[in-house]
């Protein structure tokens, strides 16, 4: 077959075809580079939103921590007592709960009372060691504040031993930056209701 033989009007679309050919295997080859970037991209994105994740919880317990550090640091004893001489208010024989409230801090504890179960609260506070000043170191109650590294005993009312045992004492406070908890005398710390309904 000479040059002359060849049909060169097929030539033309035979090089087209070629041509497009080529064109579609370079346009596949590149959607497959695609597809193979946009799931390394997707992987890579999953790690970061997951190291992000993990970073942002990290903060929040460190941050929870930080809120929770003073609060943490109180310290609540508490002791049943009961009246062996009957006094004007006091029949003998009555229970009675003690509680001391040590802030064991570096920073003031504010607004700090005690109550016993939902209908006591509690009916003297004295500082500890602060005898010698006017009043023996009696407080009013609440406690507009207790110093660091100071200690105040509350006591309830006067009360049969099973009213006594059924009303369990509790502490209530303000931290240095104005949080609000209570805290029980298992060591149970929380945030106080009311606030955290806020």
């Amino acid at each position: 077959m000479s040059m002359s033989d060849i049909d060169w009007g097929d030539a033309p679309t035979w090089i087209a075809a070629v041509f497009a050919g080529g064109a579609a295997w370079f346009a596949g080859m590149t959607l497959r580079s695609q597809r193979r970037q946009l799931r390394e991209q997707q992987q890579f994105i999953g790690e970061q939103s997951q190291n992000l994740r993990l970073e942002r919880a990290a903060l929040e317990a460190a941050a929870e921590d930080r809120r929770t550090a003073q609060a943490r640091r109180v310290i609540m004893r508490v002791r049943n007592g009961r009246s062996t001489v009957a006094g004007d208010d006091a029949p003998e024989g009555t229970d009675y709960w003690q509680v001391d409230v040590w802030n064991a801090t570096d920073g003031p504890l504010r607004d700090v009372s005690v109550r016993f179960g939902d209908a006591y609260i509690a009916t003297s506070a004295v500082e500890m060691g602060s005898d010698q000043v006017p009043g023996g170191g009696r407080r009013s109650i609440p406690i507009d504040m207790v110093a660091p590294n100071r200690e105040v005993r509350f006591e309830s009312p006067q009360l049969s031993e099973t009213t006594v045992h059924n009303n369990r004492p509790v502490v209530s406070f303000a931290d240095a930056d104005g949080h609000r908890w209570v805290l029980d005398e298992y060591g149970a710390l929380a945030p106080e209701q009311n606030q955290a309904s806020q």
